[in-house]
């Protein structure tokens, strides 16, 4: 089974003027089968960061499990957070380091640090590519058609988050792959708050 028919998912980040925006749908797929309704593809690194993947959910894990490990050893050792630039650098070698069996997943790495909002966009094997705004997964064709026409940099926060669940409820309505509600980061530089919406398709 190839790499696109594992990878389905729609997986959006944006930056705002005030943080962060890291959003995915829940629906876990395995080919042409639903394998589960509640998947979790966004997650909390540190107060100030999240990761937001699309592929395969046991890969996901296992990145964000390592990738919370090195924050917290980083904070410990210099008594200050890991910027998100650094953390996804960090990511990107450890992505690369496994190329030759890789991860099967694509990844965006979100913060709000000392240089403000960053927001950087990772292949399988660790291709580091920052943007303001990144979409992944089957649905990230139609997703970027409704960021191109509606992003801007100045959106604060709750304007991003609803572009963000905008972008991923046109997906969800032409790609299978993709559904059963939306987790959402808004990332700023007090905290993260996580939201979550139901979703009929």
């Amino acid at each position: 089974m190839g790499y696109e028919s594992l990878q389905g998912a729609t997986v959006v980040g944006l930056v705002c003027s005030d943080g962060v925006v890291l959003a995915a749908e829940k629906r876990v797929s395995w080919g042409r089968m639903v394998m589960s309704r509640a998947g979790k593809k966004v997650f909390r690194v540190t107060p100030n960061m999240g990761l937001a993947f699309a592929g395969l959910v046991s890969d996901m894990q296992a990145m964000t499990r390592e990738a919370t490990a090195y924050a917290n050893l980083f904070r410990l050792e210099n008594n200050r957070p890991i910027a998100v630039k650094a953390m996804a650098k960090l990511i990107s070698n450890m992505l690369f380091q496994r190329r030759l069996m890789p991860l099967l997943m694509e990844t965006l790495v979100g913060g709000v640090d000392g240089e403000g909002p960053a927001l950087y966009s990772m292949d399988p094997v660790g291709s580091l590519i920052p943007d303001k705004f990144i979409t992944a997964g089957s649905g990230a064709p139609i997703a970027m058609g409704l960021l191109e026409a509606q992003y801007s940099e100045e959106m604060d926060l709750e304007a991003g988050g609803e572009l963000a669940l905008n972008a991923i409820r046109s997906a969800v309505a032409r790609d299978v792959a993709s559904g059963d509600g939306v987790d959402m980061l808004l990332i700023r530089a007090e905290g993260i708050e996580e939201r979550y919406f139901p979703m009929k398709a």
